[in-house]
């Protein structure tokens, strides 16, 4: 797929963007993007691991759906529309007990009305532990009433 940006993705403003949200206090670092991807990563640390030591694979999700929707953020034009996760399916590969876990998030489809994730979890060993479909819904912001 080429470039699909309809503002690329600057990584100071995502940051500043995270800030006091759910990726800064899970240590998710947005830190790289590409022409139609972006990667991140969080920490197996004592806030992301469940009582086995192993990554909560709640917090691998966290990981997919903040890299899909800031990515789908980036596809629309955020002055008329508004995205949002509509459904994530996640299948749990191979448990990670320490280091870090780290997504890329490329695009299935970019409609009008929907995007489709692919992300993959990798350790750090790149070898694949968590496989994640992510669909967005895409809204006009006069369709919404908050």
């Amino acid at each position: 797929m080429s470039y699909i940006w309809h503002r690329k993705p600057c990584l100071s403003q995502i940051k500043k963007m995270c800030e006091s949200t759910i990726d800064a206090h899970l240590d998710i670092e947005i830190f790289d993007v590409g022409d139609s991807f972006l990667s991140g990563k969080i920490p197996v640390n004592s806030k992301t691991t469940q009582p086995f030591g192993i990554i909560h694979g709640g917090a691998n999700i966290v990981l997919a759906e903040s890299l899909g929707s800031i990515a789908s953020a980036h596809v629309i034009n955020s002055e008329t529309e508004i995205c949002f996760g509509q459904e994530v399916n996640a299948s749990h590969i191979r448990p990670v007990s320490s280091g870090f876990v780290t997504g890329t998030a490329s695009p299935i489809h970019l409609g009008k009305r929907s995007h489709i994730w692919q992300i993959e979890l990798k350790n750090d060993e790149n070898k694949l532990c968590c496989f994640v479909k992510l669909t967005m819904a895409i809204k006009t912001r006069a369709e919404l009433k908050f």
